[in-house]
């Protein structure tokens, strides 16, 4: 029996030897991915994203806690940064989470980044469609924390929620700076610090700005203290209404539509530079490109739209 038959009917074992292949980019994994697809998109797809140090590991280990209480299957990527000795997750499954390691209705993988940018690992997404079609009920993805670069999230979940902390003057600028427009929901954690009331105006007085048209989703603030599970319950209670709203219409599969259009396209960009470049390093085209460039014989305009061009034909 192949891994997606295995994984389709909930193995663990068999998802986490898959998850495993497609980080170490085994051709095969392409195939086992290829067969899970069509089972794929039931899960609902939470984003946690934010600045290190805001909590973000301890609140999703609150929200998991409440997944399983509801009775929910629950699978967690935690995308960490990459060790620059090992090309792996500096902060692994075993460390995070620990209350939740034997409980087989959770499922919590962490993956490096590998250089990606985008606050995601370039695995992300196809690990997110073996948890889904294991028949997760919710995968929860936590971005490696960034700044800036987290708006890739966007892309790949259902709602997404933005964790910032009181005090930290760069988490405000980064809302500023573009991750106003992504959030669905923003936590200001650590509430319990000096500063956490005008942390929450500040942020709904940006949102107010905002111009927000009838039919869209407005953004939301929620106070929490995830250390001690305060306010855990009210975000769950936002997340489940920007669900509500999602599933009004159209919204859910016009997200879903998005999001393969997505995927789609950075497979074609992926596979399409690859085999430009190997066949460029074979018959030695790159390296003369790349002098000519150094030289400022050529520019590099010119020489994209030349090797497009004949790629092309």
């Amino acid at each position: 029996m192949s891994f997606a038959n295995q994984i389709i009917g909930g193995d663990i074992r068999s998802a986490a030897r898959l998850i495993r292949d497609i980080e170490d980019e085994i051709p095969s994994a392409r195939e086992e991915l290829k067969n899970i697809y069509p089972h794929t998109g039931s899960a609902y797809i939470l984003g946690i994203t934010g600045s290190p140090g805001t909590g973000k590991s301890t609140l999703v280990d609150h929200i998991v806690r409440a997944l399983r209480e509801e009775e929910k299957t629950v699978g967690v990527v935690a995308v960490d940064p990459t060790s620059p000795f090992t090309d792996g997750a500096f902060l692994g499954d075993r460390v995070r989470m620990q209350r939740h390691s034997t409980d087989e209705g959770v499922f919590i993988r962490s993956v490096a980044t590998r250089g990606h940018l985008g606050g995601l690992s370039r695995s992300t997404s196809d690990i997110v469609d073996v948890l889904d079609a294991m028949g997760k009920d919710v995968v929860i993805v936590e971005t490696v924390g960034v700044g800036q670069d987290e708006v890739e999230i966007v892309r790949a979940a259902h709602t997404t929620v933005v964790v910032l902390v009181p005090g930290m003057g760069d988490d405000v600028q980064a809302i500023k700076a573009g991750i106003l427009e992504i959030g669905d929901i923003f936590v200001v954690n650590k509430a319990d610090r000096e500063g956490a009331d005008n942390t929450v105006r500040e942020i709904e007085a940006m949102i107010e700005r905002n111009s927000h048209a009838d039919d869209t989703w407005r953004p939301v603030v929620v106070k929490t203290q995830a250390n001690c599970n305060r306010g855990v319950s009210e975000l769950l209670d936002m997340i489940n209404k920007h669900r509500f709203f999602l599933s009004e219409g159209h919204r859910l599969s016009d997200l879903f539509e998005a999001r393969v259009r997505e995927r789609f396209l950075g497979e074609l960009r992926e596979m399409l530079l690859k085999r430009v470049l190997e066949k460029m390093e074979r018959n030695g085209s790159f390296n003369k490109v790349v002098r000519s460039l150094a030289e400022k014989t050529e520019d590099p305009y010119t020489q994209a739209e030349k090797t497009a061009s004949a790629v092309l034909k």
